[in-house]
């Protein structure tokens, strides 16, 4: 396990916790690491989740599947993000949502009870992690607002600029790489693929944005939030 700790360390959960702890945590924590393989799922959607998963290596994504088993894509996760955290705080712990890997990956699981309950040696790191916990919900409630207003937005430009907007700011560039290729972004948008395509190589006509690959540039971000109406 030391040679993710740095990944860990990254993580939200353990945000402010003391070095000289760190060692000693994820005993206390009853953590265990799994080898996930590509298209392999973690859990599906009504399954009922006790653990905190966090990705160590790899990436692995979030997708609803509505009855036709068309999919939609929630979100990418990437080392250090965690997921189900919002699950296990409900009262049933069912998922509404499917989690599978993206390509093989190891990802940390640590059980909910270990981190909202202090263990029975009073380690002084459990509080910092139940607040730390309050502060990941909170983040993760105000993405999927995000996610809810690129669904509710009608044009296509808007959501290419919203969503371009967003991963600029996050990334703190007006220059970025994402980790979606055309298909998946266009899952994650909810349009269709050829649709969108045309779109970006408009927008890129215009003087809006540059892109190459997976590599995005922001030309013009005042004319880009301009699209948003």
């Amino acid at each position: 396990m030391n040679k993710y700790n740095e990944v860990i360390k990254k993580c939200a959960l353990f945000r402010n916790i003391k070095d000289e702890n760190f060692e000693h945590l994820l005993s206390c924590l009853d953590s265990s690491v799994r080898t996930v393989k590509e298209n392999e799922y973690l859990f599906l959607e009504g399954d009922k989740v006790n653990h905190v998963g966090i990705v160590l290596e790899g990436a692995v994504e979030v997708m609803k599947e509505n009855l036709a088993g068309n999919k939609h894509i929630v979100a990418f996760l990437e080392p250090s993000d965690m997921f189900a955290e919002g699950i296990v705080c409900t009262l049933n712990r069912i998922s509404p949502v499917t989690v599978r890997g993206r390509e093989e990956s190891k990802v940390l699981f640590i059980p909910y009870e270990r981190i909202t309950k202090s263990c029975g040696n009073v380690c002084s790191f459990h509080i910092s992690l139940i607040q730390n916990m309050m502060v990941v919900l909170g983040e993760k409630n105000v993405t999927l607002n995000h996610k809810l207003e690129l669904l509710t937005l009608k044009g296509m430009r808007e959501k290419i600029a919203s969503f371009l907007i967003k991963e600029g700011k996050n990334k703190g560039t007006s220059i970025f790489n994402i980790v979606l290729n055309r298909t998946e972004m266009a899952d994650y948008l909810n349009v269709s693929r050829t649709s969108m395509c045309r779109e970006l190589a408009r927008m890129k006509d215009e003087g809006l944005i540059d892109y190459y690959g997976r590599s995005f540039k922001i030309i013009d971000r005042e004319r880009l939030v301009e699209c948003l109406g």
